[in-house]
């Protein structure tokens, strides 16, 4: 198991147990100490990875772009201990929760923009960034990925989240895992998998790197 984590991100004694921090003002009323907050896997797919030890390949300072920002629990995170963080939602009710999320964090750029549709923001996002996060519970989680990947530099990373329910709820979700990972080979080298069902149900953890 994996337990290096990015600069910026640390195991601290938060609320009388250990738990993942970033340095920052708090978005969702989650626990701090001083200037650190507590990072709740069960609430974010990508802290879920840490904890699991999986390889992210971050190491704190990368650009990165967050597809289903949501509202901003996860990508506050990020923009704490990353660079530029281009995070798009497409809702408009979380996107506001975002905008606040965003306002006290100068790297962190909200765009109310749909993941499937990556030249309405390709002006915006600047190219070769260094990881894609894609937490998007919409069919076609693969689809998504791939048309994104024009972003990604050719070491960069890209770090999915699949919720099976979302692709089919009829379908086993080893089926459907299976198939979202043969399609996104067509695109992808897939370095690790995991389950993340400790932490959310029916759900997938994948990193990747583009072909």
């Amino acid at each position: 198991m994996n337990d290096v984590l990015p600069a910026g991100v640390e195991r601290r004694e938060i609320d009388g147990r250990e738990r993942l921090a970033t340095r920052g003002d708090p978005v969702y009323g989650e626990p701090t100490d001083g200037e650190w907050r507590a990072w709740d896997p069960r609430r974010s797919k990508l802290g879920a990875m840490f904890e699991l030890g999986m390889e992210t390949g971050l190491e704190g300072g990368e650009t990165v772009l967050y597809l289903g920002a949501a509202s901003g629990t996860t990508a506050s995170h990020v923009a704490d201990f990353a660079g530029p963080t281009y995070a798009v939602e497409f809702a408009a009710r979380p996107a506001r929760d975002l905008l606040s999320a965003a306002e006290p964090r100068p790297r962190l750029f909200p765009l109310l923009k749909d993941a499937r549709k990556p030249e309405t923001y390709a002006h915006v996002v600047e190219a070769d960034v260094d990881a894609v996060v894609q937490d998007v519970a919409t069919r076609g989680q693969a689809r998504v990925a791939l048309e994104n990947r024009r972003f990604l530099a050719d070491d960069g990373r890209l770090l999915v989240a699949i919720k099976a329910r979302s692709e089919d709820v009829t379908r086993d979700p080893a089926a459907v895992f299976a198939a979202v990972r043969e399609e996104l080979e067509t695109g992808y080298e897939i370095l690790e998998s995991r389950r993340l069902d400790e932490y959310h149900a029916d759900h997938l953890g994948v990193v990747a790197r583009p072909r």
